[in-house]
Parts: structure tokens; sequence; C-alpha cells
């Protein structure tokens, strides 16, 4: 087969070697193997296939299993067995060895289920790449397309003549087409013509590849600068919410405990953090948390000043009524 192809190989060469003079020859190749693994109809069947595959091995090896209890078990009994009782489990062995060897070929021989199934999956596949190759050719003035993955031994393939990326392209159009509207087709047109024209033009493709490169970037930055951004309001957000609950909690004249731990959280956060602001950070956000903690100090103190004074009323109405109740015990007595 290869001598074949490598003596038709060389008659088209020779037949093309008087038209070089006046056109350049156009070659190209594609990888069949790189193009079946990037199809999603494929790879979804495959993907079935390798799981039967697997429930074939879990019963070859469920045969096994029960052989290996056979030969156990009558190399157990082998001294307690007639010789024709011992030929009889020995055939029955065999007889299953024999079937289980049987279904393994069956399934994965070289002219198994196994393969056939595979040939079949990529069956319409190749179809569809034979077209989208002809196609091709057509459009861009190819002289030779050759299969990469095929009988044919390349020595050294340049990527630049590898089309197998194109005829993704043009199979996944085709799928498209048939769910796209009238403007979403003329879009996807659109499309298709700048990547013709980068196809063409390997410097335009460099560079594409580098604005796709730095178009990639830009996203990646603003991501990431919305993520900040996102943050700090979030912070921001809870620094204010504190705050309120702590005046809240000032003006009815108790402190919750949600906000006396927020509040203490803050200024624990706001004493372990270096005061230090980026371009897009608000100026004011580093003093209002010290604001924050100022206040609770104050607070604190002033509630423990009360506490105080409260504690000293409470012991001079008391040694007040003791007094009184003294006086009026000597009163009676005198009085009786």
């Amino acid at each position: 087969m290869r001598k074949q192809f490598l003596f038709i190989f060389s008659a088209l060469v020779v037949a093309y070697t008087s038209q070089a003079q006046t056109r350049t020859t156009r070659i190209g190749y594609i990888d069949m193997e790189y193009i079946l693994e990037n199809v999603s109809d494929y790879k979804e069947a495959k993907a079935q296939l390798e799981l039967k595959a697997q429930k074939w091995k879990q019963e070859i090896e469920a045969k096994k299993l029960d052989i290996n209890k056979l030969k156990d078990g009558l190399k157990a009994e082998r001294a307690l067995l007639t010789k024709e009782l011992i030929d009889e489990r020995e055939t029955e062995i065999k007889f299953q060895e024999d079937e289980m060897l049987s279904y393994q070929d069956k399934q994965f021989g070289a002219n198994g289920n196994l393969i056939h199934q595979k040939a079949s999956l990529a069956k319409p596949i190749q179809d569809q790449v034979f077209t989208a190759v002809q196609d091709i050719a057509e459009a861009k003035n190819y002289d030779f397309i050759f299969d990469k993955s095929s009988d044919l031994t390349m020595l050294f393939s340049n990527k630049r003549f590898d089309i197998s990326d194109q005829v993704i392209r043009v199979l996944n159009r085709t799928d498209k087409r048939e769910q796209l509207t009238k403007k979403q087709l003329k879009d996807q047109e659109a499309k298709e013509k700048i990547e013709n024209a980068i196809d063409e033009n390997p410097a335009m493709q460099d560079r594409q590849k580098v604005l796709d490169e730095k178009r990639a970037a830009r996203e990646k930055l603003i991501e990431d600068r919305r993520l900040e951004q996102e943050a700090k309001k979030k912070e921001y957000d809870d620094r204010r919410k504190a705050i309120a609950a702590e005046r809240e909690a000032k003006k009815n004249g108790t402190v919750s405990e949600p906000a006396k731990t927020e509040a203490t959280k803050t200024a624990t956060d706001a004493t372990a953090k270096p005061a230090t602001t980026t371009g897009t950070e608000p100026t004011t956000t580093v003093p209002a948390v010290d604001k924050a903690a100022e206040r609770q100090k104050l607070y604190e103190e002033r509630k423990k000043e009360l506490e105080e004074r409260r504690k000293k009323i409470l012991e001079e109405r008391e040694a007040a009524k003791k007094a009184k109740e003294a006086e009026t015990q000597k009163s009676n007595t005198t009085n009786n």
C-alpha cells in the first residue's frame, strides 16, 4: 500500500514539474487523529464506547475470578477426589477458560467489536473531513493535501502547512449554520472571511495571535480591577453598618453585642493594618476607622463612669435607709 502511494506521489510530482515554472505548487496536510479528537460528536460517541469497553473488561475479570475459584477449590480437594472427578473438574475449568478467551478476542481482538465500532464512529466524521478538505483545496488552490496519521511516513512537516484547524473550523461552521438566524449567519460569514485571510497570510496570523493575547491580558486586568473594587465596596459597607449600629446603640443608651463586636473588630483591623492607600482607595477610610475606635473608647469610659456613679448613689441610699430605720427603732424604744 505504501509503495503504491509513493509511486502515485512521484508520478504526480513529475506531472506538476512542468507547471512549477509558471505557478508555485501548494502543499498542505491534515492530522486526522487531531481533528477527530476536537470534534464534539466524535468525542461523545467515543466516551460512550469507552464505557461499553469498560463493562466488557469487568465481565472478563469476573470470569477470571470464577475460574481462579474453581482452580483453588480443585487444588484444596484434589487429595480427596478420585481421578474421574479430577478430570471432570479440569475439563470444566478448561472449558470456561476457552470461553473467556473467546469472549475477550470477540470484544478486544484484531477484528473485535471495539475495533469495528471505533471505525463506524469515525467513518461519518472522516467523510465530512474529506468533503471539507476538498472545499478548502478548491477555494485556496491546493495541489496536494496529505493525511499525517495515514501510512505515509512524513519525516518532516512544517506547521504552517498544517490545515487541520481550518478543517475543524469548517466542520464547526457547518454545525452552527443550522441553528443561526439570518443576522447571525451574516456575522458568521464576516468572521469566516477574517479567519480565511489570516490562514492565507502567516504574518497576519502571528499579528492576530499577538492581538488576541493582548486582548486576553486586558480583559483579565479589567476583571481583576472589578473584583478589587467590589471587595473595597463591601468592606466600606461593612464599616458603615458598624458605625450606624454604634450610633443607634448610643442613642438608645445600650450597646448591642453584634455592634460592639463589629466595632471592636474594626478598631483591631485599623490598628493591625498599616494606613497605606492606593490611588483608587478613598482617603477617608482610615480616619473613619480611627474615629469609630475613638468614639467606642470614649463610650466605654463614659459607661464605666456612669456605672460607678450609680453604684455610689445606691450605696448612699442604702446607708440613709439604714440610718432612718435605726432612728425609728430608737424612737419606738423610748416611747415604750
